[in-house]
């Protein structure tokens, strides 16, 4: 009896396995992702604008919780991103304002870039916020990109 409850327990953990491994496929399909670069953040704090890419902010005009540069050659699917007319003078504004609103929140937090891929692996963008934020970047066809904003007010609030 115990041999057979066994072989049941493990028949249903392989089946929860291949269960889960075909799902899991399924519901990540077509996302890319961020992936941490000191490039990128050097870039940001140099206030270097690249014009190749459109540029938008997540939260508020005058304290932004995320900055993205997407290459022009992909559309933004609507969201709550901000167009941001980019110029180096704004990118310093915006850097700035934001490593302000971090400091005076505490020490712990540390504000970081990403460079952004697609689905095939193809760089598409570049991304400067908390380098804890939480996002996801799905392509909805070739060239159309959803970009969910950060969630960083919870972050400040509840300290991660």
């Amino acid at each position: 009896m115990k041999t057979r409850l066994r072989i049941i327990h493990w028949v249903v953990c392989i089946a929860i396995i291949f269960l889960y491994s075909g799902c899991s496929t399924l519901l990540f399909k077509n996302y890319g992702r961020i992936t941490p670069e000191p490039d990128v953040r050097e870039a940001f704090e140099k206030y270097q604008v690249n014009p190749n890419y459109n540029y938008y902010i997540s939260g508020s005009d005058v304290y932004p919780n995320a900055i993205m540069g997407l290459d022009k050659a992909y559309n933004l699917e609507p969201s709550l991103w901000k167009p941001a007319g980019m110029t180096p003078g704004k990118m310093r504004e915006l850097v700035e304002a934001m490593r302000h609103k971090v400091k005076s929140l505490t020490w712990r937090l540390v504000l970081y870039g990403f460079a952004m891929y697609d689905d095939k692996g193809k760089q598409i963008g570049v991304w400067y916020s908390l380098f804890d934020a939480k996002t996801s970047v799905r392509m909805i066809d070739d060239h159309t990109v959803m970009v969910v904003t950060p969630d960083i007010n919870t972050y400040l609030i509840h300290g991660g």
